[in-house]
């Protein structure tokens, strides 16, 4: 393992590193006040426009099952900045997509960029983390990330005031652009090439074969993708449920979804102290409790309108602080398990949260509008899950598997 940076060179790598995570929220996010807009201007169905977000999900998720054993075989920082030329390529074709079709392509192209970023920054963490330093670290980074999702729904309103949908991806392209930029420059290489794998089917299948054996790893990957499916649930129906159903305008949901998003970032902040007093397993339970807890009540509510809005947007807060307080966790159980093929575990990591969650919003439109049922169902659905293959999997103390962790 290289030596982990410290003092200034320690800030500088969680700025860099959170930044370029960011793009994913921010990708996601920004557009979301613009769905509704979506939704009349290219005269598609509402489940059709959420597929937009699935389709971005599922980029995501795929894309990181191929980059992962391509970060191990030839580094971290080349597939690196292909992947953010890829986003900036497909922001500008989402920006001239002239149907819901096309539009969902490029949120596809999107995600396939976006997914070089997702595993190549944790694979980077690992690279010089283990065990509770690299939970502190991707809590510092989520410091960082965790801005995008508060500021990009306000930043997506105002967008919409001055041009149309289009413009949010416009403004992705530039973001992309900086990223590179900023990714090309601050950014050294964590992965030496004594240390890289050989690129080839069939060690890469061997690989994921020994991930899949795991049961603690596997437990741990479905546990991060349940508690992804409660949140991107929230992100793919609270536009429609909050602007349609209970009437916000667009500038109030941008402040609704940003109040929220402070939710997580209180629960992402907070593990790096409780991570003093408590091993990482311990928070990952508490996590999902509260998280399937709130969910049940957020359920509870909608399906009898008791409490009105305030007992919609109160649970929630705690449901998204939740998965501040798990997230964070989950994955630094998993890959300090395997840190001999990091970035491979990585992928598998990733494209578990990302289509596990990636199958939430389309299931929501499925089930129908008019209520906040279907979000909220689905949400309890999950949460409860991840809190039941929580309690199987993290009941004693983890056994090591990674010898060099």
């Amino acid at each position: 393992m290289p030596p982990a940076p410290t003092g200034r060179a320690y800030v500088r790598f969680v700025l860099v590193l959170g930044a370029l995570i960011a793009i994913g929220p921010l990708t996601i996010d920004t557009y979301l006040p613009a769905l509704p807009s979506i939704t009349r201007d290219l005269a598609a169905s509402e489940s059709a426009v959420q597929f937009t977000l699935t389709g971005i999900l599922l980029g995501m998720g795929l894309g990181q099952l191929l980059v992962g054993p391509l970060a191990d075989a030839v580094g971290r920082r080349r597939p690196l900045i292909a992947g953010l030329a890829l986003h900036i390529a497909a922001s500008i074709f989402c920006a001239f997509a002239p149907s819901i079709e096309l539009l969902t392509v490029g949120r596809v192209l999107q995600g396939l960029g976006n997914a070089a970023v997702a595993v190549v920054s944790m694979a980077m963490v690992r690279d010089q983390f283990a065990g509770s330093a690299a939970a502190t670290m991707l809590s510092r980074l989520m410091l960082v990330m965790g801005l995008a999702p508060v500021l990009a729904p306000t930043l997506g309103g105002f967008i919409l005031q001055l041009t149309s949908w289009r413009g949010v991806f416009v403004l992705l392209a530039i973001a992309g652009t900086m990223m590179v930029t900023l990714a090309s420059f601050a950014l050294r290489e964590t992965l030496p090439p004594a240390r890289r794998r050989k690129l080839a089917f069939k060690p890469v299948v061997a690989t994921y074969g020994s991930l899949l054996k795991d049961r603690t790893f596997v437990g741990l990957v479905l546990i991060s993708g349940l508690m992804f499916a409660t949140l991107f649930s929230y992100i793919g129906g609270s536009s429609f449920v909050l602007q349609d159903i209970y009437g916000l305008s667009v500038a109030q949901f941008g402040l609704v979804f940003g109040m929220n998003s402070l939710g997580f970032l209180t629960g992402s902040q907070l593990n790096p102290f409780l991570l003093k007093r408590f091993e990482p397993r311990v928070l990952v339970r508490a996590g999902v409790t509260i998280g399937a807890v709130a969910a049940l009540l957020t359920l509870a509510s909608a399906a009898t309108g008791f409490g009105g809005l305030t007992l919609i947007l109160v649970p929630l807060w705690f449901i998204l602080f939740a998965c501040g307080l798990t997230l964070p966790n989950t994955p630094a159980l998993a890959l300090t398990r395997h840190g001999e093929a990091a970035g491979t575990a990585a992928a598998l990591l990733g494209a578990s949260q990302f289509v596990i969650g990636g199958a939430a919003a389309p299931l929501i439109g499925a089930m129908g509008s008019g209520s906040a049922v279907p979000m909220t169902l689905v949400m309890a659905l999950t949460a409860s899950l991840a809190l039941v293959v929580a309690t199987l999997t993290l009941r004693g103390r983890l056994a090591p598997v990674d010898a060099t962790a």
